[in-house]
Parts: C-alpha cells; sequence; structure tokens
C-alpha cells in the first residue's frame, strides 16, 4: 500500500501538509505575541495598509543561501497567501478557519 492509498485509508492530510498547519499556528502565535519571542526578530508587519486578503500580510525581505530554508521564509508567502476568510480574532477561531482553508492549493501556488 503505497503512502497516499494509506493517507486516505486514514482519512488523514500528508506530514507535509500537518507540518504547514503547525507552523501557521506558530505565526499567529508570533505575530499577535504569544510566545515569548520578538517579532521582529522573525519578521516585519508589512508596511502596506491596503491588501487583498487579510489585513496581518508580513513582509518578506530577498534572501539567499541558507536563509530560504529558515522558519520564516518559508511561511511567509502561505500566510500572505491565507484568504480573507480566515478569522484572527482568536488563536482557537484561527485554528478551526484554517482547516477549513485548501492549504495544498496554497502551497501549489507560492
Amino acid at each position: 500500500m503505497t503512502y497516499a492509498e494509506r493517507l486516505r485509508y486514514l482519512d488523514i492530510p500528508s506530514l507535509e501538509l500537518r507540518r504547514l498547519h503547525l507552523d501557521l499556528i506558530y505565526c499567529y502565535r508570533i505575530v499577535f505575541g504569544l510566545v515569548d519571542l520578538n517579532l521582529c526578530d522573525f519578521v516585519q508587519l508589512s508596511p502596506v495598509s491596503k491588501t487583498r486578503g487579510h489585513p496581518y500580510k508580513l513582509y518578506k525581505t530577498h534572501c539567499g543561501g541558507a536563509r530560504r530554508r529558515f522558519f520564516a521564509e518559508i511561511v511567509i508567502n502561505i500566510w500572505n497567501g491565507l484568504p480573507a476568510t480566515v478569522n484572527f480574532s482568536s488563536l482557537s477561531s484561527f485554528k478551526s478557519s484554517i482547516g477549513r482553508v485548501d492549504l495544498l492549493l496554497l502551497l501549489l501556488f507560492q
């Protein structure tokens, strides 16, 4: 039985999608100060106030080398691509609303 068949049989998402889900939750915690980390050490809020989608867009600096593999660099594109339907009012509402987003589609278009 292949990995894809086992995932369908167990009705669970792939490891990549589960990790992405947890990365987005951790990004929420960083952005809204729910962890003891300085936001500026990882990302910056976008200076553009008028954007499509949600108002919590993150600014991505251009970088190369090993930094391309850092958490902040990987999750920023997905975070910024979240639709306006995502609820940022609390952590629990954020978790449930990103559960309804097709993260695989966001991964394909990053």
